[in-house]
């Protein structure tokens, strides 16, 4: 619809727009992406993710919306910074507002005061605790390095660790250590090392001296963040020795410069083989020392093995010579007895009543076995047997013929 207005005589014909037409065609003409610089102010997180705040300047107020994630960085109110996002007004409420895609830090205060909060957030989520951080290999083989290959800070740490151990393979990723492209470029070299199947067995991270701002991509948090969640242990050699990056306070071990962090990760060869000679001297005088302790040891536990044995084996060498000597009276006594049964034996054989007969005598039994010794003790006709040194004969007595008695005389 057109619509007809006089003004200065002259008529004019305009376009009517609905609101939406009306705002529609604004954004369009405001629509571009610009950048705008300024204090912020009225800063606010909604729902963990929506941040609103306004950005002024002496005279003017210009309200932004951002998405937490693409800030980067946590702001606060009285930050000076440069914001890059497009201009937009909102359907519904007619608000104008400035959609912020990214934020940068403007001046030393305020890129300090950004560096503090976020060095503070980091630090209460554990990212610099001194217990997570590992050692570093004694004498890596294969170093990996993300630094400008055309930077001072990567020629000294490369020509330290030739003069220190000659033959080590540096491999080398080439980023930006600073502007816009920095960020991702170190992020992507943490990812390529961290997920490359010849892994390097520590990683340098370096660069030059610089001011805040220039050192900005080091105390970037997803940046530090890639340094926290490294599987290969770092080395961070950012700036000058007075120079605190954030990645410093993530990294396993901080150096103090490019140089020193050549000297931490490579030691000095002739260092080396000192250190490992005077660790074998030193080796082999505790292995003496040990062994002298031992045969001590040994020795002391002899003596008091001999001292508490000593009263039992006296002991048992008076036994034994106890039991020697009753062997002796033993064995004289069994000679003796010896010799007695031997007496015996022939006494025996002598009296032995086979023997007698053997030299022609006999024994003559009555019939009921008795031996008879006077002819008084048989008639005539009884029967007798007569035992002989071979064999025995039976007989009858015909007669008997008692023995005289003897005449004693006296005198």
């Amino acid at each position: 619809m057109v619509t007809r207005f006089v003004q200065n005589d002259k008529q004019i014909m305009l376009t009517v727009l609905s609101v939406s037409e009306f705002i529609s065609q604004i954004n369009d003409i405001i629509a571009g992406e610009f950048v705008v610089e300024g204090e912020i102010s009225g800063y606010k997180v909604s729902q963990g993710k929506w941040v609103f705040f306004d950005l002024k300047d002496d005279r003017s107020v210009l309200n932004c919306f951002a998405v937490l994630y693409q800030i980067g960085q946590p702001l606060e109110d009285g930050m000076k910074v440069r914001v890059v996002g497009y201009p937009k007004i909102y359907d519904k409420s007619g608000r104008f507002s400035l959609t912020v895609q990214k934020v940068e830090m403007v001046g030393e205060g305020s890129l300090k005061k950004a560096y503090l909060l976020l060095k503070k957030k980091l630090e209460e989520e554990g990212l610099f605790a001194s217990a997570r951080k590992r050692n570093l290999p004694e004498l890596p083989a294969c170093i990996g390095v993300i630094a400008s290959r055309d930077s001072a800070a990567f020629g000294d740490f490369k020509r330290i660790i030739n003069n220190r151990w000659s033959g080590l393979t540096i491999e080398l990723f080439n980023v930006a250590v600073q502007g816009e492209q920095a960020v991702g470029e170190i992020i992507a070299a943490f990812d390529y090392f961290n997920n490359t199947a010849d892994k390097p067995e520590v990683l340098v991270l370096t660069r030059g001296g610089g001011s805040l701002e220039d050192l900005g991509a080091f105390n970037n948090e997803q940046v530090v963040r890639a340094v926290y969640g490294s599987k290969i242990p770092v080395v961070c050699g950012v700036g000058h020795e007075r120079d605190e990056s954030l990645c410093d306070f993530a990294a396993d071990v901080r150096a103090s410069t490019p140089s020193n962090a050549a000297e931490i990760v490579a030691p000095d060869k002739k260092d080396f083989i000192n250190q490992l000679e005077f660790s074998m001297d030193n080796a082999l005088g505790n292995l003496e020392h040990t062994l002298t302790k031992m045969r001590h040891g040994i020795d002391q536990g002899f003596f008091a093995i001999i001292s508490r044995l000593e009263a039992p084996l006296n002991g048992c060498r008076r036994l034994i010579d106890s039991f020697v000597g009753l062997v002796g009276d033993l064995g004289a006594k069994i000679e003796r007895q010896r010799e007695f049964v031997l007496g015996a034996e022939r006494l025996f054989n002598n009296i032995n009543p086979k023997r007698v007969l053997q030299r022609g005598y006999s024994i003559t039994r009555d019939k009921l076995g008795r031996i008879i010794r006077s002819a008084t003790q048989v008639d005539a006709g009884d029967k007798i047997m007569v035992e002989l040194s071979e064999g025995s004969v039976g007989a009858e007595v015909v007669g008997n013929k008692p023995k005289p008695a003897q005449t004693r005389l006296s005198f």
